[in-house]
C-alpha cells in the first residue's frame, strides 16, 4: 500500500507569495486499487507523481510503501513506473529495446528481454514496429510504446499522467479495460492523473479533486 502522510509542497512566485501544491495532504493507494487525481492544470497532480516517485522532496509529509518510510529512497531503489504525457522515450534506441529497457537494468540477458518486449509489443498491436525508431511512430504509437515500457518491468505501483491522451477512442477503450485487468491481478496499486471523468470513472475505485493542495472525495 502506498501512503501519502500530511504531505506539504509549495513553489514560489516570481511576484511574491506561493503555489501551494500540497497543504496537509493525506492519500492511500492499496494493492491491486487504482485511485484517480482530477484537477485544473497547474493544480499540481504531476507535481504529486514526482514526489511519490522520489523525483521531487516534499517540504514536510512522509511517503510510505508497504509500512517502510522511502521518503528519501532514490526513484531506482523504489521499483514504481512513472509514464508522463510526453513518453520520454529514447530516441536512439529502436521500439522492442525501448520496451526492453528496463529488463535489461534489472539484471534479465539482453535476448530475454527483447523475447519479453517482443511478446508485450504483440499484445499492444505493435509487433510490426519492434525494430522502427520511435521518433518515426505517430503519438498514438509512441504512447503505447510507452505503456508497455511501464508494465514489463512488472512494477510495484504505477503512476500514470495522462496514460491514454493521444490515444484514438477505440484503443483507449482496450488499453483501459487491459490496464485495469492488469493492476488487479498483479495486484499493483495504480496513481492515475487525468483530465477526463468517464475515463477515471472506468479506471478507478476511487477519485480525488485536487485543488489548493487539498483532495475532495469524488467518489
Amino acid at each position: 500500500m502506498l501512503e501519502l502522510n500530511r504531505i506539504d509542497k509549495a513553489f514560489p512566485l516570481a511576484k511574491g507569495g506561493r503555489r501551494v501544491i500540497a497543504a496537509d495532504l493525506n492519500l492511500r493507494v492499496a494493492a491491486g486499487e487504482t485511485v484517480a487525481l482530477l484537477g485544473a492544470s497547474g493544480s499540481g497532480k504531476t507535481t504529486l507523481l514526482k514526489i511519490v516517485a522520489g523525483l521531487e522532496p516534499p517540504d514536510a509529509g512522509s511517503v510510505l510503501f508497504g509500512g517502510e518510510d522511502i521518503t528519501t529512497l532514490a526513484p531506482e531503489r523504489r521499483r514504481f513506473a512513472l509514464m508522463f504525457q510526453d513518453y520520454a522515450l529514447f530516441p536512439h534506441l529502436d521500439v522492442r529495446d525501448n520496451v526492453a529497457f528496463g529488463r535489461v537494468e534489472q539484471g534479465l540477458a539482453r535476448s530475454a528481454a527483447r523475447a519479453e518486449a517482443e511478446a508485450l509489443l504483440e499484445r499492444f498491436g505493435l509487433a510490426a514496429h519492434a525494430r522502427s525508431r520511435v521518433w518515426t511512430l505517430s503519438g498514438g504509437e509512441q504512447q503505447r510504446v510507452a505503456l508497455a515500457r511501464a508494465l514489463i518491468t512488472q512494477p510495484r505501483l504505477l503512476l500514470l499522467d495522462e496514460p491514454f491522451a493521444a490515444l484514438d477512442t477505440a484503443l483507449r477503450t482496450t488499453l483501459r479495460d487491459d490496464f485495469r485487468a492488469r493492476i488487479g491481478a498483479a495486484g499493483m496499486g495504480c496513481l492515475l492523473v487525468t483530465h477526463d471523468e468517464a475515463e477515471a470513472r472506468v479506471m478507478a475505485a476511487r477519485a480525488f479533486h485536487l485543488a489548493d493542495g487539498r483532495l475532495t472525495p469524488l467518489w
